[in-house]
């Protein structure tokens, strides 16, 4: 499924096994614009042919609604706990990220999708987002340096809040060795964006797992010091 974007033009290319029933809508990467999707099933086809003249459009809050219970469902016929939290996917190629936006969507992330640049890595520095897309390429001779070199210059502490997808071709999907060599929590092939929420959602339970002795620990060390 593709649409071209309202505002500037950009085609948005969706993979249709990803495409949920009900109308959905997706942010632009070039302009950040809200493109609206038909769904599967558009709410026109699905009223009696009696109706469908009168029936009014469904409003933008009637179609976040739906596709916020279509998530749900299939969230909920998943395995594992859903992921949540706010993701950001600074990958230049179009198709990837715009793959890589539903995958998140799928599992929870409120995702805002951003060129590579620096106001990516202040965003992260921040603690702006919890989970963050890109690529592992470097930067050309003159350039500034890319998210994922700024990235391996966090700190401790900011790292270690921070889960980290690395896409390229040169990946295989869920591949730890990869991951550990380029510092990432998991690597997936650009080929396989558009079925990857099964993969982040168990790395990121799992990463959860993992430190859950350390948060628990650190919660108890700061209220006794409070």
């Amino acid at each position: 499924m593709q649409a071209p974007c309202p505002q500037c033009g950009n085609k948005i290319l969706i993979d249709d096994a990803k495409v949920p029933d009900r109308p959905f809508q997706v942010k632009c990467p070039k302009c950040q614009t809200a493109v609206k999707f038909p769904g599967k099933t558009p709410a026109a086809a699905e009223a009696p042919a009696g109706e469908a003249s009168g029936a009014s459009a469904p409003s933008v809050g009637e179609m976040q609604a739906q596709m916020l219970a279509q998530l749900r469902r299939e969230m909920s016929a998943g395995e594992g706990t859903a992921a949540g939290g706010r993701a950001l996917v600074a990958v230049a190629d179009k198709v990837v990220a715009g793959s890589i936006l539903v995958a998140l969507t799928r599992i929870g992330y409120q995702v805002d999708p951003l060129d590579e640049g620096m106001e990516g890595a202040r965003l992260l520095e921040q603690g702006s987002y919890e989970l963050v897309v890109t690529t592992r390429a470097g930067a050309g001779p003159g350039k500034p340096e890319t998210l994922y070199q700024r990235l391996n210059r966090l700190n401790p502490e900011g790292r270690r809040r921070l889960f980290v997808v690395l896409v390229g071709d040169e990946f295989k999907s869920g591949d730890a060795t990869q991951a550990f060599a380029c510092l990432a929590d998991v690597v997936i092939n650009s080929k396989d964006v558009a079925s990857a929420d099964a993969l982040i959602r168990g790395t990121v339970n799992e990463k959860s797992r993992l430190y859950q002795a350390f948060q628990d620990a650190r919660r108890r060390y700061e209220a006794s010091a409070s």
